[in-house]
């Protein structure tokens, strides 16, 4: 008999910490728990606009959701809740100088996304376990657009900002990996925690990469003022939270 999709690890998915170690009810509880990292990450965004928490959140609950139960459910809302997510911020997010050339009005883009991310969740069923490399390959492009907006822009905030997400983001992807990939050595040496680790630091990047993102698309959206980068609560703080200040109209970039 087939175990249910619903029923805990019918995933082909299992991260290296050992499951139910540390509850009876939750396979991954580090995996689980830090979890709680990107929820906050979007807690953070929470008078930025409804769009950008919304869809945010729910990709933290339903990766709480699957590492709690290694389900195959679980897996494939983890994954389509971050394909849509990411989807959602293209949709409105991606600057229209960039549109393919066959594509003339920010309407027809979104359904060029919508067609696109529909059948990419159809093909996700196909072979789940290549699911999150495929997903972790459009950083790749989201870098490839930071690098072209960067070439445009001379402000040294928005260079000291986009150098700290990718030094985040190349920590949080090394950790990723090295649980995928090393997870024997993870376990020789009693460390078998970098899934977790992954968490935070993704959402330590995203951090970083949201203000990035809204400070380009309002030198295209709103050219009239120009958008400053702070800090809170101070620059000098090692620990900070990136925001924009809207300065005198004025465009610097």
């Amino acid at each position: 008999k087939m175990p249910s999709i619903f029923s805990y690890q019918s995933s082909e998915i299992d991260w290296c910490e050992n499951n139910f170690v540390r509850s009876p009810i939750i396979a991954e509880y580090y995996n689980t728990v830090s979890v709680r990292a990107s929820q906050g990450q979007s807690c953070c965004f929470w008078d930025t606009g409804w769009d950008s928490f919304l869809s945010s959140f729910p990709a933290g609950i339903f990766s709480m959701y699957f590492h709690m139960t290694l389900s195959y459910v679980g897996q494939l809302l983890d994954e389509l809740s971050i394909l849509w997510t990411l989807a959602v911020a293209y949709s409105f997010w991606y600057p229209k100088a960039h549109f393919p050339r066959c594509i003339k009005s920010r309407k027809q883009f979104y359904w060029l996304g919508g067609v696109t991310t529909v059948i990419t969740t159809l093909m996700s069923f196909i072979k789940p376990s290549i699911n999150a490399y495929a997903l972790n390959c459009i950083a790749f492009h989201l870098l490839y657009l930071t690098w072209r907006e960067l070439k445009k822009c001379d402000d040294k905030r928005v260079h000291r900002m986009a150098k700290a997400m990718v030094m985040w983001w190349v920590l949080a992807i090394t950790s990723w990996l090295s649980d995928r990939w090393l997870c024997w050595l993870c376990q020789a040496i009693n460390f078998p925690y970098f899934h977790s680790f992954w968490h935070v630091l993704i959402a330590v990047s995203l951090l970083y990469c949201f203000p990035l993102v809204m400070y380009f698309d309002i030198t295209y959206e709103m050219p009239a003022f120009k958008p400053k980068l702070e800090y809170w609560p101070s620059d000098s703080w090692p620990i900070v939270v990136p925001y924009i200040a809207m300065e005198e109209p004025h465009k610097q970039c």
